[in-house]
């Protein structure tokens, strides 16, 4: 599963000395293996030169950890890489969709993904375009919650309770995933697992029902 978690949140580096404004290599977390105390100077992390080299070997079909909030922070040149290797199938697990002329929004407009796991997609006509037409799947997840999943899923924690989202339609199942081309829904999501806490557990949880939600 590790190998299905290739993230684009990536950062550069030099390979001597730090040199202020320059910065001519990209390096690649080879593996997560859902620890954070991974020893990343034992092997966990490799050197490369280009963008294009760093997702030399991100195969179609992959899900993708994207960095970024907004249009701040995201690994641009890696997006423009993966644009020219022209990957498809993707699952990008983001905050948002980029705009049309930007960001993710590239890739969607190549038509290289297949599903978006965000918070906020608000910008991105072609985005909206595709999802209704049937083109696209979104899994819309509460922010927090995204982040959690994240977190968690690097942790090695497998899934959590939360009272996010509880009594809505990602609590009762039923959020359109997938279009028809005709507006039908095609897929929709799943009814979750709820649990009623009591005491303390409850003051932890800030509320009494928590839905169940599984990490990346």
């Amino acid at each position: 599963m590790a190998n299905s978690l290739l993230s684009l949140i990536c950062v550069r580096a030099t390979r001597g000395q730090f040199k202020k404004h320059i910065y001519s290599h990209v390096v690649k977390f080879q593996q997560l293996n859902f620890s954070t105390a991974q020893n990343l100077h034992n092997g966990g992390i490799t050197f490369y030169d280009t963008a294009s080299e760093a997702i030399h070997d991100i195969p179609d079909g992959s899900k993708l950890l994207v960095g970024g909030f907004g249009l701040c922070g995201i690994p641009e040149n890696l997006i423009a890489a993966l644009l020219k290797k022209n990957t498809k199938d993707l699952t990008l697990v983001s905050n948002n969709a980029g705009v049309d002329d930007f960001g993710l929004g590239l890739l969607l407009k190549q038509k290289q993904v297949k599903r978006m796991i965000s918070s906020y997609v608000g910008e991105n006509a072609e985005f909206e375009r595709q999802f209704l037409s049937g083109e696209l799947e979104v899994e819309l997840t509460p922010q927090g919650t995204l982040a959690e999943r994240i977190r968690a899923g690097g942790a090695g924690v497998p899934a959590f309770f939360t009272p996010t989202g509880y009594g809505t339609l990602i609590h009762k199942g039923g959020a359109p995933i997938k279009y028809n081309a005709d507006g039908s829904i095609a897929l929709a999501s799943q009814a979750r697992e709820v649990s009623l806490l009591t005491g303390d557990e409850a003051f932890s949880m800030c509320g009494n029902c928590v839905t169940f939600t599984k990490a990346f």
